[in-house]
């Protein structure tokens, strides 16, 4: 059906055979046909048989992203618009749609893109070259979903703006796809207000994930002393604060969060009972210890240390040492919220690091509860490339 066949050498292609989305560049034989990097493709297996259709970016380690497995499928607009129409029906069903992912790449059969809902603002991150084509039309197409149910955009921006754009020999790039807005958006997740700065926050503004998991923390805090470390603009901290914590310090490394952090605190009147400070963690906390400060609870939602296979070494001494340093600080019988955002800090591996923290702090644990990502970001099982969140609540218990 379309004019470049891409063939894969014989006894490759296994993962796209058991369900995953992605050719590697090493996998192919060869491509037949004339071609620019972004069209689309037929994929074949060595003996000919037609596996799917998806694009081609030969500048990329992930050589093909598929689209579809039928043979006939047509992309075209009609195609575009089932794939946004079953991505919105799956959070009506799931999740509270009022913020929320609405598109996360090859959990929603779109490889590349991802579009966040804040309020009535969408924001866009495209991250592939085939994908990006296609970027115009899928706005348009869930903007005319969301009208179906009275839901008007007022803007939407594009945050395309991520390093891994580079590897696919694209530019980053960000700003507005249609007339300029305030990007300054009012969200209220959990009870807690929040503004989300979609232009100048990290990654899409705001991090939708851990939407559940900010939830769950709520009923450890209630009349606790309560520390959030790396805080980013307050979310946990201030899911902390609602749930009605005696006292909680967010900590942060980066001034212009920390100053959005107190901005959100005064937003939901919690500015006296729910503090910020700018400071490195890992120095703050070993200072904390020698002090002698004890917390009820102690929440570590620390940034991806690793990206790549190659450094997840160096990634599990620094979480290794963060939940040490932080285990120490609680009280006994108090609470633990630990997580890891890396793909590549693979759950048996986060499970080990944490245990052999626990082991270096002398605290014996009690899971509590083990959660991942919130289900807007689906898990697509054989896609692994969608599971990255872990997050752990524990008890901390001396020696009975």
């Amino acid at each position: 059906m379309y004019q470049t066949v891409v063939t894969l050498k014989k006894g490759e292609g296994r993962t796209l055979k058991a369900g995953g989305m992605w050719v590697y560049d090493n996998e192919i034989d060869r491509v037949t046909g004339h071609f620019e990097d972004g069209d689309l493709v037929e994929i074949h297996d060595h003996n000919g048989y037609c596996l799917g259709c998806g694009f081609l970016n030969t500048k990329s380690k992930i050589a093909v992203r598929l689209l579809s497995r039928k043979r006939d499928a047509v992309i075209d607009d009609d195609f575009l618009m089932r794939r946004v129409r079953d991505a919105w029906e799956y959070r009506k069903q799931t999740i509270d749609t009022s913020s929320c992912r609405v598109i996360f790449g090859e959990a929603d059969f779109l490889p590349g893109l991802v579009i966040d809902k804040f309020s009535d603002v969408l924001v866009v991150e495209s991250l592939a070259l085939g994908i990006d084509r296609f970027k115009l039309a899928i706005v348009e197409a869930l903007k005319r979903v969301l009208a179906e149910d009275g839901i008007a955009i007022r803007g939407v921006y594009e945050r395309s703006d991520a390093k891994v754009r580079l590897q696919e020999g694209m530019e980053r790039w960000k700003g507005f796809l249609g007339e300029p807005f305030d990007t300054k958006v009012e969200i209220v997740e959990n009870g807690v207000r929040y503004i989300v700065d979609v232009e100048e926050g990290q990654k899409t503004g705001f991090f939708l994930d851990q939407k559940n998991n900010r939830a769950a923390i709520q009923r450890f805090c209630k009349g606790k002393k309560v520390l959030d470390c790396f805080t980013h603009t307050g979310s946990f901290a201030l899911n902390a604060g609602i749930a009605g914590a005696a006292s909680v310090l967010g900590v942060d490394a980066s001034e212009l969060a920390v100053e959005q952090a107190r901005e959100n605190a005064r937003l939901n009147g919690l500015e006296t009972k729910v503090t910020f400070q700018c400071e490195d963690v890992f120095e703050l906390l070993p200072r904390l210890e020698k002090e002698g400060e004890r917390f009820d609870v102690v929440i570590l939602d620390p940034p991806a240390f690793t990206k790549s296979r190659n450094s997840v070494k160096n990634a599990v001494k620094g979480y290794r040492e963060i939940n040490a340093r932080g285990m120490k600080l609680i009280r006994d019988g108090g609470f633990l919220a630990t997580c890891s955002c890396s793909h590549f800090m693979e759950p048996e591996l986060f499970a080990k690091t944490i245990r052999e923290a626990a082991a270096g702090a002398r605290k014996r644990l009690r899971q509590v509860e083990f959660r991942t990502q919130a289900c807007d970001h689906p898990i697509l099982w054989a896609a692994d490339q969608s599971y990255y969140l872990k997050f752990y609540i524990f008890q901390l218990c001396e020696e009975k």
